[in-house]
């Protein structure tokens, strides 16, 4: 019955992906821990391939509907790579399983990393429904590309993709929208292919660490695969303003479930 509960929210994980760009991790590490009932740790690895196929399935449909801004893909895209092997080489080794005690509240590696994910989906949300008010700012030649700040977040989240095993789209959509001034379209159709270089390239990094059930992999990329290419083609029919308040609301609305399932349940 888990199973059959995790392949049915695998089809809403690639609708997520393909209509807002993001919650495909945000979705997959949940099911995984809390359905399936693997650890965080190794739910991160499961999640940055199905994240990581899925996304692919999906970009390649953006790059043929022109939705796919390479110069952009590459600005942030090589300091991403560079963030996932720092964090799975260098950072991610050095936490300890326990990190501190508090009476009869200990906070684990695992533990921490939720928090950490909880968090950022947080301020990402926030700050994508203040901007929901607002036009697309476009591509515009007069909007100046402020490209040492897009490598700077391409770095940070390539560290967050590699610790958390995330495909980082809540935070690489507003990046692009904000700061790249692509349209919101765009924006998703760009992170689509971030998202598939960061996951793969940090599963790649990490999956000989631990045993791999295969089986359940496939299925389950499987079902997120035809959800994203559902997604994507909805995608194309919703405005853009509409589409920043469901991402808005969407990762907002994760967030807080999933501080209920650490500290409530």
């Amino acid at each position: 019955m888990n199973e059959f509960a995790a392949y049915a929210a695998s089809l809403i994980i690639g609708l997520s992906l393909g209509l807002i760009g993001a919650g495909g991790s945000i979705l997959t590490i949940p099911i995984f821990v809390y359905i399936l009932q693997k650890d965080p740790v190794s739910s991160s690895i499961y999640s940055m391939f199905v994240v990581g196929i899925c996304s692919l399935v999906g970009s390649i449909r953006s790059m043929l509907n022109k939705l796919v801004d390479f110069k952009i893909t590459i600005l942030f895209g090589i300091p991403s790579v560079l963030g996932v092997l720092i964090a799975r080489k260098l950072i991610f080794p050095a936490i300890p399983r326990r990190i501190f005690t508090i009476g009869s509240f200990v906070m684990s590696k695992d533990i921490l990393f939720m928090l950490c994910l909880s968090a950022l989906m947080f301020f990402a949300a926030a700050k994508m429904l203040k901007a929901a008010s607002h036009n697309d700012p476009g591509n515009g030649a007069d909007r100046q590309l402020k490209t040492a700040f897009l490598l700077l977040q391409g770095l940070l989240v390539g560290i967050i993709t590699g610790l958390l095993g995330i495909g980082g789209g809540f935070l690489i959509v507003p990046a692009l929208y904000f700061w790249a001034r692509l349209s919101m379209k765009m924006a998703i159709g760009t992170t689509l292919l971030i998202i598939t270089i960061n996951s793969l390239f940090g599963f790649i990094t990490s999956y000989t660490s631990m045993f791999i059930d295969w089986s359940l992999l496939l299925k389950f990329s499987i079902g997120a695969i035809l959800g994203i290419l559902a997604g994507t083609k909805l995608s194309s029919k919703i405005s853009g303003t509409h589409l920043k308040k469901i991402f808005g609301w969407f990762v907002l609305t994760i967030s807080f479930y999933i501080i209920y399932r650490q500290f409530f349940l």
